[in-house]
């Protein structure tokens, strides 16, 4: 097997050198697994506050509440808001991993690796997500959306302070191709 395995070694060598094209193929491919984020996409920093009537909230950058998702775990962290979710539940990706906190320990919060290869940050395990229907800082309309997603306060535990009725979630942003078909049904 070392033989083999040195054979392979010897033949890819002299192939990849031979055509750099396939090499820069190569690692535009491993590139591509892990999709470029703009610095507007990065969430710099989680601060743990209080809002009205809900009380101890971690806020991202722009000062929007984070919550977390039933669906997901933390133990392992996983994180299975995909697709048309992530439209409406953006997901605080990082770069390094490494925000700026204040009034969150740093000892609770880390990363988990979402399905398109970009890294999420979690608390205790939760990846966090911002809600597009919460227009205004401060607000958390997002509390009880489908029973499934609540507002995570600096512990990773759920904040259950108030809880509305269950409700839907707001529509995912229309896409650019022009199906404007469902944006103002409800």
């Amino acid at each position: 097997q070392p033989n083999a395995t040195g054979t392979a070694g010897a033949t890819a060598g002299p192939e990849s050198t031979a055509s750099p094209s396939s090499t820069s193929a190569a690692a535009a491919n491993d590139g591509s697994q892990v999709p470029k984020i703009t610095d507007a996409q990065v969430t710099h920093k989680l601060t743990a506050t209080k809002v009205s009537k809900m009380g101890e909230v971690i806020e991202n950058d722009e000062g929007h509440v984070l919550y977390r998702f039933d669906d997901d775990s933390n133990n392992p962290p996983k994180s299975t808001c995909d697709g048309d979710c992530a439209k409406v539940w953006e997901p605080a990706l990082t770069i390094d991993g490494k925000p700026t906190l204040k009034g969150v320990d740093s000892k609770v919060v880390g990363t988990v690796t979402r399905s398109d290869g970009t890294k999420q940050l979690t608390v205790k395990g939760w990846p966090l997500y911002a809600y597009i229907g919460d227009k205004k800082v401060g607000t958390w309309k997002g509390q009880n959306v489908n029973g499934k997603w609540f507002v995570i306060k600096p512990d990773g535990a759920k904040n259950l302070t108030c809880v509305p009725a269950v409700s839907k979630p707001v529509a995912p942003p229309a896409d650019d191709s022009g199906d404007s078909g469902d944006s103002g049904s409800d």
